[in-house]
């Protein structure tokens, strides 16, 4: 419904446009040449309104008074179209008829709320037997609209058209219930709406709301089940403008309003109910509005590349150690949380007695009344009397243990209820030992505590019982890494364990669910699942904050002094399992006797397992590969081998001689001579042999000799592991400064991503490097003719014919992203202790293209040999691990040396990258 337009003519002036528009025509000009200039009054007509609501609500910023201007301009254009195709176009019209019609707006556009880019949605509603000219001036008023720029859609039909698509088609159904007359006959129009009333809402009332629900769970399904997305679509997301919408059709449908708020006086709706609809709808409008305005189109995903200057539109800055950008997108999802939960509730009413069936199966249970004190109704668990919560808070507590328990939905009204009393959760609740039971109860539920404790998290009980919880609500990370807020990632991971523990899992990972079917801390590690991120956004290391937060809330919720250190532990390294995997070279003894030595036991490496991949596997659908879940198994096997006693701790020298003995078995069973077997065995360093498997030696062997016999120059070979995603590519050259540098280029000019690499040089001076490498969607390179590309790209950059930072640079131009909208702060680290024989060198920086190429080309200048490499990305930012020696094959002692290389690694990072977007902290 269009609001009351203060100053429309500032807007548009029909009558002053009608008067051009006839001076016009007056001039006797043929239709075809008087066509360009009503085509040009149009077009100023719109432009100068559209200006106009603009600067309206630059100034304002009130998107409620937008969205009724915008409509109240487009109104008036259709008007002029139709009075000036009626009275010049077709003069003869209103005699044989063809004016009969009723312009009616339907959908968005019906209900009066057009953003600045939004479709037009016009039904043409003809009489039964309309005039043969109708049609023309339809398309006359279509094409004129379609001229201006305007996006269109449109219908003709009559009422029995309209009422007959209406029984079939519930999308046409829900598009006349918003019908509202412009222009023409107005018999018509009121006809549709008494007989639509009359003949389509009556007694259908139960069917309608049925399916607007489950048009709501399949929209919510396709654009994902959370509400907590960073990068949120605000119109058809879970929370978002469309939610409100499916409450104020079903609304109009059932109590024919035309205002939310009259549901108040209806006893439907509460005034504050009503008034968080309206501060949410007006939220919701503003932001679309900014959206469309600084797109230049139709746009309802907020992107990061917009968030940062809507925020700022909005007037949002930095403070309390959050920025403009972060407090905006807080503020979003709280008002998500909103349209949540004022949907759940209202439609869950109308639905309760016909929509949904009972979650219920058991006929016994279906019987009961009382169930741990609540009324049982119709399948959904309800309290009885609304005192109740007032004099038993707790009870607020065991409805949601309850529920999970016996497996029954809430009544609305109980959550209703809920809501109106959780101020009642304070202090003397939360060192209740009751609720404290409770709570860890549902937490380390057998059955399903990612549903409990979102519904106790929409329902605010989450937050007001764990107020550290309640801090991290709602709380994004402006990233391109993290998909979810804070919350929801927790919730997610929970899931995530719950699923891992029950074997669901098992197919794609059969290590985990092997190793938590055997930890003894299951209260531990679900309560270090749930506070892993608790202190995210305080400004320090959230996961020593966390500890401390384990460390006073565990005997709160009941765990002996034992568990409640271990999930603290927990808490404390929760990314240390990842971060050894992900960034260091986990074929180096001091990378696993290091990590050996901080986890300590086999139940905390078990523990640590399981926590990292549910942490990980919850940050979003594409972050989880099958490369990190190699890296993580490959790391448990080696830790639990050495604190197991096993080949992990034999002396070096024994596994050199393990290696070649294998090697040397493998090679006489395929005949190889005594000679050609010395003489290989003797190409290899001790670190060679200690870097690879047998299955691995057998194939260098193989390339070697193969390369040899060929004398090429350039020799490769290529192995898709499956089971990883990833296929290792090993190249056998003559070894020269900038090997690695070069290929790196070669493969980022192909859009191969390096994700790991060891770079070995033989005692024969020949380089046999190993890169393991996936394609932008994390697959593997399988077809032939990929790698041929690719294989041409390395023999092209070797041999010097490629120039590789032009064609870099035009790749960067081609191919710039949403990742200019954040500057990591680069950072360059050089690690002394983390390796014996090398110095581990450790860059984080924005990704770009061709950064692994820009970084390994100034350790090129700077005379580093590079051993290995471990590449890891996350969103926007690259962390980049180098085990590198000096010249000598030395690590790296002197100071100056270290000085000259960070300042020369710094400048990589930097010399690109750009320089206006947000700076973020380097700590993942």
């Amino acid at each position: 419904m269009i609001r009351t337009i203060q100053h429309p003519r500032s807007i548009i002036d029909r009558k002053d446009v009608t008067a051009r528009l006839d001076d016009l025509a007056a001039q006797g000009l043929s239709k075809v040449k008087r066509r360009p200039g009503v085509l040009a009054l149009f077009k100023e007509a719109y432009q100068a309104g559209y200006d106009e609501v603009r600067r309206r609500f630059d100034a304002k910023g009130i998107g409620t008074e937008a969205v009724h201007e915008q409509t109240y301009l487009v109104d008036q254009l259709v008007r002029l179209a139709f009075d000036f195709a009626v009275h010049w176009e077709f003069p003869e019209a209103v005699k044989n008829g063809a004016a009969q019609m009723s312009i009616v707006a339907v959908g968005g556009y019906g209900r009066g709320e057009l953003s600045p880019h939004s479709d037009i949605d016009l039904l043409f509603l003809m009489p039964a037997k309309p005039a043969p000219q109708a049609e023309q001036i339809v398309q006359f008023i279509l094409y004129l609209l379609w001229d201006i720029g305007l996006k269109v859609g449109h219908s003709t039909r009559s009422v029995e058209e309209c009422l007959r698509q209406a029984k079939a088609d519930m999308t046409v159904r829900t598009a006349l219930l918003e019908a509202r007359y412009i222009w023409g006959d107005q018999i018509l129009s009121e006809t549709l709406r008494k007989r639509f009333r009359a003949e389509i809402v009556a007694g259908t009332g139960p069917a309608f709301v049925e399916a607007k629900l489950a048009e709501r769970d399949e929209r919510h399904a396709k654009l994902g089940e959370a509400r907590y997305v960073l990068e949120p679509n605000i119109k058809d997301g879970k929370g978002g403008l469309r939610d409100l919408h499916t409450l104020y059709w079903i609304a109009k449908y059932l109590y024919v309003i035309n205002e939310v708020e009259e549901l108040v006086g209806l006893g439907v709706l509460s005034a504050d109910a009503a008034n968080r609809f309206a501060k949410a709808q007006t939220f919701l409008w503003t932001l679309r509005a900014h959206l469309h305005y600084i797109s230049g189109r139709l746009e309802d995903r907020l992107t990061f590349d917009r968030q940062p200057e809507i925020a700022a539109r909005m007037g949002y800055t930095n403070h309390g150690g959050a920025s403009g950008v972060e407090r905006f997108m807080k503020h979003y999802f709280l008002i998500a949380k909103d349209v949540g939960d004022l949907t759940r509730i209202f439609c869950a009413l109308l639905e309760d007695s016909h929509k949904r069936k009972p979650k219920l199966r058991w006929p016994a249970l279906l019987r009961l009344k009382k169930v741990e004190g609540f009324r049982v109704e119709n399948g959904r668990l309800d309290i009885e009397n609304e005192g109740e919560l007032v004099h038993d808070p707790v009870k607020m507590i065991r409805l949601f243990s309850t529920a999970l328990s016996m497996d029954l939905d809430i009544h609305p009204r109980a959550l209703s209820l809920v809501t109106q009393n959780l101020r009642r959760i304070d202090n003397k609740v939360r060192q209740d030992p009751e609720a404290n039971r409770l709570f860890l109860d549902m937490l380390t539920s057998r059955k399903d505590p990612e549903a409990a404790l979102r519904h106790m998290n929409e329902a605010g009980v989450l937050g007001r019982l764990i107020p550290d919880f309640g801090r991290v609500v709602a709380q994004m990370q402006f990233d391109m890494y993290h998909v979810y807020t804070v919350d929801e990632h927790t919730i997610q991971a929970v899931g995530i364990l719950h699923r891992l523990e029950q074997g669901l899992l098992q197919d794609a990972m059969p290590v985990t669910t092997e190793a938590i079917a055997t930890i003894q801390s299951r209260r531990a590690l679900y309560l270090a699942v749930f506070l892993h991120d608790i202190a995210k956004g305080r400004g320090g290391d959230h996961s020593q904050l966390g500890a401390e937060v384990a460390m006073k809330l565990g005997p709160r919720l009941g765990l002996t002094l034992e568990e409640t250190e271990t999930t603290a532990w927990l808490v404390r390294y929760h990314l240390l399992f990842s971060n050894t995997a992900f960034r260091r070279d986990i074929d180096d003894p001091a990378t696993i006797a290091k990590f050996v030595g901080e986890v300590q036991s086999p139940e905390r490496l078990r523990l640590l397992l399981v926590l990292t991949i549910a942490d990980i596997r919850a940050v979003g659908p594409n972050v989880w590969n099958s490369w990190k879940g190699g890296l993580l198994r490959d790391l448990y096997m080696r830790a639990l081998d050495v604190m197991s006693g096993g080949i992990g701790v034999e002396r070096r020298e024994a596994r050199v001689l393990a290696a070649q003995s294998a090697l040397r078995a493998c090679l006489e069973a395929e005949h190889w001579s005594e000679a050609d077997i010395d003489a290989h065995l003797a190409r290899g360093y001790p670190s060679y042999w200690v870097s690879f498997d047998t299955k691995a030696h057998l194939q260098h062997a193989h390339l070697i000799r193969q390369a040899e016999t060929a004398k090429a120059p350039l020799t490769l070979d290529w192995r898709l592991d499956k089971a990883r995603g990833v296929t290792e590519v090993t190249l056998y050259a003559a070894d020269h400064p900038g090997l690695f540098s070069r290929i790196a280029g070669a493969m980022a000019l192909s859009n191969a991503s390096i994700v790991d690499a060891k770079i070995i040089t033989m005692t024969n001076g020949m380089a046999l490097d190993s890169f393991l490498i996936e394609d932008a969607t994390g697959d593997g390179f399988e077809s032939s003719a990929r790698r041929a590309k690719l294989a041409s790209a390395i023999e092209q950059a070797l041999s010097g014919r490629l120039r590789l930072a032009r064609e870099l640079e035009k790749r960067r131009d081609q191919l710039r992203s949403r990742t200019k909208m954040f500057t990591v702060a680069p950072r360059v680290l050089i690690h002394d202790q983390a390796s014996a024989a090398h110095t581990v060198i450790e860059v984080n920086g924005r990704d770009r293209v061709g950064l692994l190429y820009d970084l390994t080309s100034a350790m090129t200048k700077l005379n580093l040999q590079i051993a290995s490499a471990h590449i890891s990305t996350y969103g926007e930012r690259a962390v980049d691990v180098f085990y590198v020696k000096d010249v000598f094959g030395l690590k790296i002692e002197n100071d100056r040396k270290k000085r000259d290389i960070r300042a020369a690694l710094t400048e990589a990072l930097d010399e690109k990258s750009d320089s206006r977007g947000m700076t973020l902290g380097a700590a993942q």
